[in-house]
């Protein structure tokens, strides 16, 4: 980072003009099309901008794929989980099936969970999600996170604390 102060416009702007285009490249090769490929790369200076720093110019691709990386990998569990979601919905009831304005609230509670997890950092967010969504103990998370399992339990209140304004107003 540039010794620890925050970025400068000047600094933002070159950064996104020397990087945008391969960074761009990088992403459509690893998602194998151009549209998600632009979402991502627009999220990853997103992610910059809202941290207001700016790596060092030797590790500013380095950096930028690092940030692209936990984009792709949010991506692919956002939309595991919506298949998962749209395949429980079919397998309903019809009159057990919610109604399409509930099904709204619930997407936009998902994005909005997506947007408060994606603020925490990378340890917290995984270990709410190996949690939640794999059924994993607080002891196998930390040993995959190597760290300890009271800050498991931290990183996962903290999760939860994040998530639940949304939870709790969509009724999920």
């Amino acid at each position: 980072m540039d010794n620890g102060a925050f970025a400068s416009k000047q600094q933002f702007e070159r950064l996104y003009i020397e990087h945008h285009r391969w960074l761009c490249s990088l992403l459509r090769r690893k998602l194998g099309n151009s549209v998600d490929a632009a979402d991502l790369a627009h999220d990853t200076y997103l992610n910059l901008i809202r941290k207001g720093r700016v790596p060092s110019v030797e590790d500013s691709r380095c950096h930028l794929t690092q940030i692209a990386k936990g984009l792709v990998i949010d991506l692919y569990r956002r939309r595991h989980l919506e298949a998962n979601h749209l395949e429980a919905l079919m397998q309903q009831e019809e009159s057990l099936v919610p109604s399409e304005e509930t099904r709204a609230l619930a997407a936009e509670a998902l994005v909005q969970i997506e947007q408060a997890l994606h603020d925490k950092p990378s340890k917290a967010r995984e270990a709410l999600l190996l949690c939640k969504l794999h059924g994993m103990c607080h002891r196998d998370i930390a040993a995959e996170l190597k760290v300890s399992v009271s800050s498991v339990e931290k990183y996962i209140a903290a999760g939860l604390r994040a998530c639940y304004p949304y939870v709790s107003t969509a009724g999920l």
